[in-house]
């Protein structure tokens, strides 16, 4: 399995960013599939998560802290996987990480069965 993440960057407070997941060896559909983020000295925390139904329905999950700045989604193919961050703030600095969630297994890193490498966001006022 690989999780191959992109599209960190330097930008200032209020620009929007969109980062992309390109992933190899696993079907999104048998995960929840995420992006978490880790800010220096804090923990890993997830910022989005999507996850499907057996008939083909969408759930997305997103914390209260992005409060709907943030917009997860994947391509057609389901084989990329995007975060558009929109109206960032510096607090939103950070390394983001994509991520498979095994299904039923909460929000919580701890239930992360893979990573993707981290792209660095930052934010600056």
């Amino acid at each position: 399995v690989q999780l191959q993440a992109s599209g960190g960057g330097l930008v200032q407070a209020g620009d929007s960013l969109r980062l992309s997941c390109a992933a190899s060896g696993l079907t999104f559909t048998a995960y929840t599939m995420a992006w978490f983020h880790q800010a220096p000295g804090k923990e890993r925390e997830i910022v989005a998560g999507i996850n499907w139904s057996p008939d083909g329905g969408r759930s997305t999950y997103y914390p209260d802290s992005v409060g709907g700045r943030f917009t997860i989604s994947t391509d057609g193919a389901k084989s990329t996987l995007y975060l558009q961050m929109n109206s960032l703030k510096p607090e939103d600095t950070a390394v983001y990480y994509c991520a498979a969630l095994g299904l039923g297994r909460g929000v919580d890193a701890s239930g992360v069965d893979y990573w993707g490498q981290g792209t660095l966001v930052t934010v600056s006022s």
